[in-house]
């Protein structure tokens, strides 16, 4: 066996190209996360298959070539572009004799690095453990059968057991305190929804420019860099819209191709601020190549969390990247904006982007003026117990006039529970 560093500053990048597989990884952006993780790429070694193989994930011509390139270049690991089983990992570290990664792990190993709150060090460490569970074998392999002789009778697989054993008693514990977390930003969002504050989320493909955008928008000092997962942890900023009142703006982690799905599992705790946002801004890159097929991506992953449904603007970022391109305000046949596209580092269009904003939530938001009768007493009690009511006046007639604001979804839910349809409430025109 051979020992393998603790850390890994060269690499040599694999990529290859699967002619019976749709969807293949970027090598280009697969560059920008090995750079992002603070590695050296020295060596980029490229082929196509129809098929991985089961125990190399390449050819054994391929093999050699990766050797060669790791000998050549004084590699000290070896970084697939590809995500690759726990026996394959196995196989090819035993091969070249060097670290070996897969795509999550380079992802992961970011991860690790960004993570700066109590909570994103948890979901790091989960989404670590949960990964290197399947890959333990690897670190024990001096271990994995009884030897025969005097002096070589080791323990064989009570220490992989062991270490096994531990790693489950973490992840559990780990789940417990990301339970409480869980449970803890929960209030956090109903006692926003109490108040009726809408919540607007910033989500998009990784370095498409959301925490400038965001800095920019909320005038916020979030970090930001011309990177891949730049930001980790979420950031949840207070802000006053024109006739609307104060809304949360909540920047996110970004999303990437082929999100690998324990990530996602892991980052769930996070990602339910976009889950409960009262409207998404999908932050694209105007300027990137594959803009269309990042697009997809984060749709995707918007549907995998159930947030497909919510309401969503989206903003085309950096045209200052694009030649000849003025900012601009897109709205559908019903004259609704859908689409903004503006400079988050020049600030070009942020005053249309902040009005098409403001328009957005104004949808969501319903603010009344409710003729209630003696009647009425079940659905003013929800009102009030909601905190949606912002003052009222007692009319000699008997009558109350209510004035609410609150979520259009909440006041829906607040007529169902009074047994009153819409049509059917009162709303005293004078305060029209």
């Amino acid at each position: 066996m051979f020992e393998r560093p603790d850390v890994g500053e060269r690499a040599v990048l694999v990529h290859i190209d699967f002619t019976a597989h749709d969807g293949t990884e970027d090598p280009g952006e697969f560059r920008e996360l090995v750079t992002s993780a603070g590695v050296e790429p020295v060596c980029t070694v490229t082929g196509s298959r129809k098929q991985p193989s089961p125990r190399f994930f390449v050819g054994e011509g391929k093999l050699e070539e990766i050797r060669d390139a790791v000998a050549a270049n004084e590699a000290d690991v070896v970084l697939f572009n590809h995500a690759l089983s726990p026996r394959q990992e196995r196989n090819i570290e035993h091969e070249l004799k060097c670290r070996v990664l897969d795509r999550t792990g380079v992802i992961l190993d970011i991860f690790a690095q960004r993570a700066r709150t109590h909570e994103g060090k948890l979901q790091v460490e989960l989404a670590q453990l949960e990964h290197m569970s399947t890959r333990l074998v690897r670190g024990w392999t001096h271990l994995e059968r009884q030897k025969g002789g005097i002096g070589l009778r080791g323990p064989g697989e009570t220490q992989l057991e062991t270490d096994r054993r531990l790693l489950r008693e973490r992840i559990k514990s780990i789940h417990k305190r990301l339970e409480k977390v869980r449970r803890q930003r929960n209030q956090g969002r109903r006692a926003r929804q109490r108040a009726d504050i809408p919540t607007v989320s910033l989500v998009g493909y990784t370095n498409a420019g959301k925490s400038t955008l965001f800095n920019r928008i909320t005038t916020s000092s979030v970090y930001a860099a011309d990177q891949l997962f730049a930001t980790l942890d979420p950031t949840l900023r207070r802000l006053e819209l024109p006739d609307i009142g104060p809304v949360v703006m909540a920047d996110t982690v970004g999303f990437i191709r082929h999100l690998p799905h324990k990530l996602v599992e892991a980052f769930r705790a996070t990602l339910e601020e976009t889950t409960q946002a009262t409207l998404l801004l999908h932050i694209i890159d105007s300027h990137d190549p594959r803009r269309d097929e990042n697009i997809e991506q984060v749709e995707e992953v918007l549907a995998e969390i159930g947030a497909d449904e919510i309401p969503m603007l989206q903003v085309f970022n950096k045209i200052d990247l694009l030649e000849n391109f003025t900012p601009r305000v897109e709205r559908n046949e019903d004259g609704v904006p859908v689409r903004a596209w503006v400079s988050a580092v020049t600030g070009e269009g942020l005053n249309g982007l902040f009005d098409a904003i403001v328009e957005r939530v104004a949808e969501d938001v319903v603010h009344h003026f409710v003729l209630l009768g003696p009647a009425d007493g079940k659905l003013r009690a929800l009102l009030h117990e909601a905190g949606s009511v912002l003052s009222e006046e007692y009319r000699d007639s008997g009558d109350t006039v209510v004035e609410v604001r609150l979520q259009n979804r909440d006041w829906q839910q607040l007529l169902s529970r009074a047994g009153v349809n819409e049509k059917s409430v009162r709303l005293d025109v004078g305060h029209a």
